[in-house]
């Protein structure tokens, strides 16, 4: 399990910074303290019943910390110290990824012109609530939608500090 002290140091290690970032109309700062997962399954009731609960089964669709990325793939962001049932000897795979990825927020009026400054994608058209798997500019990011000026932004950590200077950059016009 990843500690929220761990993700602080492991923020500052990455010369991220541990505070948020106030600039004109967004705010960029770090998702708290999550554990994240990486699942697979080709059928989704199999998953279900390994996790007890239902799973988004289209595209995009998010519900409760799990986003479905793929017709097989989904993946999970919950609150520090949840864990997950992983389903041995079933034909899925639940991984925690926790070590792999941390989560970065944008947020404000502005969140969305910095998030569009780097990915392809539109993301204006994209709803509250759902998630896509993305690049900005060259980076793998998967992007979830919080609210109409809410972003959270999952990346590898190896990237995240190149991601997050992108991102001051783009918020303060440097780009």
């Amino acid at each position: 399990m990843v500690e929220i002290a761990e993700i602080a140091v492991s923020a500052a290690e990455l010369k991220l910074g541990t505070e948020p970032v106030q600039g004109e109309g967004v705010r960029l700062s770090h998702a708290d303290g999550k554990v994240r997962y990486s699942m697979r399954a080709r059928d989704p009731k199999v998953l279900e019943g390994v996790l007890d609960r239902d799973v988004p089964k289209t595209i995009g669709d998010t519900d409760a910390g799990i986003a479905c990325l793929g017709p097989d793939e989904w993946y999970v962001v919950l609150p520090d110290n949840f864990d997950l049932a992983r389903g041995e000897g079933l034909p899925v795979s639940v991984v925690d990824v926790s070590s792999r990825a941390l989560g970065l927020v944008l947020e404000g009026p502005g969140a969305l012109a910095v998030l569009s400054s780097g990915c392809p994608l539109d993301l204006a058209k994209m709803g509250v609530g759902r998630a896509t798997r993305t690049v900005f500019e060259t980076v793998e990011i998967v992007v979830w939608r919080e609210g109409e000026e809410r972003w959270h932004i999952e990346v590898w950590r190896s990237f995240a500090t190149w991601l997050w200077h992108a991102f001051l950059a783009a918020m303060h016009g440097s780009k």
